[in-house]
């Protein structure tokens, strides 16, 4: 029996993925069930990944200035909101860009993200050292790391993006109070296994193509191999296979979609 033609399904997508106005969020809530119902979201669109921003419909704050100018007005917090909230998790595991999952993707990216985290810890380079006082320490704010580790704040940030990239370690943004009645803007960072405990049953590099796909409802056929950090010896190879397996779908040359569940 056939699937459903190209057009079907980007038609279905500009529904699901919210990219008429018509469909545009209109609240923290509907942003939330926005997230659940796609179970990941990033933050602005960059590829078929359904996108918050792009969902809100809202004019940017500064159009034409560039970087964070170009979020939506009032809207823009409602990312880093829903990061907060429980069974919410916010990776970099999207080539370095920040990217929200719900508990069911997370528990799918959960076997990878132990695998790197195996991979990096013990070792005696930085990323072990680092990996290795969060072990013993516990979750730790960015200063305190750098204190006790000796380091720079360029020496951290370049640690840290490597392993968050790699889903080994996660940050939480946490606002700390400054002198007089101002504060400032810092991070706490978190081993992957301690803000995702318990080891999933299920998942793996190939689950999580599938959901994500799934997530975009239908996507050029070369995007999601570059859609995670994973080096692409560890991912090329995997949409062609998949189709074979019945997994994915091909509605066209080119063009790609998850099979009926």
């Amino acid at each position: 029996m056939a699937g459903p033609t190209l057009p079907d399904l980007l038609e279905r997508r500009r529904h699901e993925c919210r990219l008429t106005p018509d469909r545009a969020l209109a609240s923290l809530d509907d942003a939330s069930g926005f997230l659940h119902d796609r179970g990941l979201l990033t933050r602005t669109e960059d590829s078929a990944l359904p996108s918050l921003f792009t969902a809100c419909h809202e004019p940017p704050y500064a159009a034409g200035r560039g970087g964070f100018a170009e979020w939506p007005a009032t809207k823009y917090p409602w990312f880093s909101a829903l990061g907060q909230q429980d069974g919410v998790y916010e990776l970099r595991i999207h080539r370095g860009k920040s990217v929200l999952l719900t508990s069911r993707t997370a528990a799918l990216a959960d076997p990878v993200c132990r695998e790197e985290l195996a991979r990096h810890e013990g070792r005696e380079d930085a990323a072990g050292r680092l990996l290795g006082l969060l072990a013993e320490a516990g979750p730790a704010a960015l200063d305190d790391l750098k204190l006790e580790l000796d380091w720079t704040a360029a020496r951290m940030r370049s640690v840290r993006a490597g392993l968050e990239r790699a889903g080994a370690v996660v940050s939480r943004s946490v606002t700390v109070a400054a002198g007089g009645a101002g504060h400032v803007h810092s991070s706490v960072l978190y081993r992957w296994d301690q803000v995702f405990p318990h080891p999933s049953a299920v998942g793996g590099i190939d689950d999580l193509l599938v959901a994500s796909l799934r997530a975009a409802v239908v996507a050029p056929e070369p995007e999601p191999e570059r859609w995670f950090a994973w080096g692409a010896s560890r991912v090329a190879g995997r949409v062609a296979r998949l189709i074979d397996e019945g997994r994915i779908h091909r509605p066209q040359p080119g063009w790609v979609t998850a099979a009926v569940a």
